[in-house]
């Protein structure tokens, strides 16, 4: 009987004692959850709302000020901000481009990302050290840095077109075309996917590929057969990540075509 109440009492602690610490879980992550409710979440509900018509509470200011505020005309709201924007004829094109800008710049980054990443798994040493270095340099330079040097050295009389003058080459100026803003995306995103991709292939057990050598496979088969499939998560978080930094950093102007 003593046996019993010690296995129950013993079961009855074990529930407290997970329950406190349950508790003191959820405490200690409701403040980062808090501050992405009321500073992300709350912002974006509110800007939602707005654009379908409800300029009542905290939007009541914005729609004093504001220029080409549709007003619900029903329960639910409106959809004439967004009819307003597929109507305008510069939408299409703006929206095509940026598109475009996205999916060259992502596609670029994760062949450079993988390219780098299979050079130090696979060759490691001293260069694959400099050269990881280097690439990490980007990450410490302000964007609107990086914008203001590929203006300048891509301009009328930049870089590219004095030193290609050396030579009797008419370099064109792309300040102001799509090839600018793609070089200018792929400058800032390569780091981070460098980051994860590298780290995605670095942890590839070595007696994977090291067996998949003794047994003849080719370097491409390696890559394709071992280190991608095993690295695929870190690929695709590098890719999502890219393609909505570049997306949602802005929306190119049909006219830098």
């Amino acid at each position: 009987m003593a046996t019993v109440n010690l296995v129950a009492t013993k079961e009855r602690f074990a529930a407290v004692t997970a329950a406190k610490r349950s508790t003191l879980g959820f405490f200690m992550a409701l403040p980062p959850v808090l501050v992405l409710i009321l500073f992300v979440g709350a912002p974006i509900f509110i800007a939602f709302i707005f654009s379908i018509g409800y300029t009542g509470g905290p939007n009541r200011i914005v729609s004093i000020i504001g220029q080409d505020i549709y007003k619900k005309d029903s329960w639910w709201g409106t959809a004439d901000a967004y009819l307003a924007v597929f109507r305008d004829p510069r939408f299409l094109p703006d929206f095509i481009l940026t598109i475009v800008v996205t999916f060259v710049s992502t596609f670029v980054v994760l062949l450079m990302a993988m390219g780098m990443g299979l050079y130090q798994r696979i060759r490691g040493g001293k260069i694959a050290s400099i050269l990881s270095m280097l690439s990490l340099v980007p990450l410490f330079v302000p964007v609107v840095i990086a914008a203001f040097a590929v203006a300048q050295f891509f301009n009328g009389v930049g870089f590219m077109r004095t030193f290609m003058s050396q030579f009797g080459i008419d370099f064109p100026i792309i300040t102001a075309t799509r090839n600018a803003i793609i070089i200018g995306t792929i400058w800032t995103s390569l780091p981070f996917a460098i980051l994860m991709i590298t780290s995605g292939l670095q942890s590839v057990p070595n007696a994977l590929i090291e067996t998949a050598q003794d047994a003849g496979a080719s370097f491409m088969r390696i890559v394709r057969t071992i280190l991608i499939p095993l690295a695929f998560v870190p690929i695709v978080i590098a890719g999502t990540f890219t393609a909505i930094g570049i997306m949602g950093s802005f929306t190119a102007n049909n006219a830098w075509r």
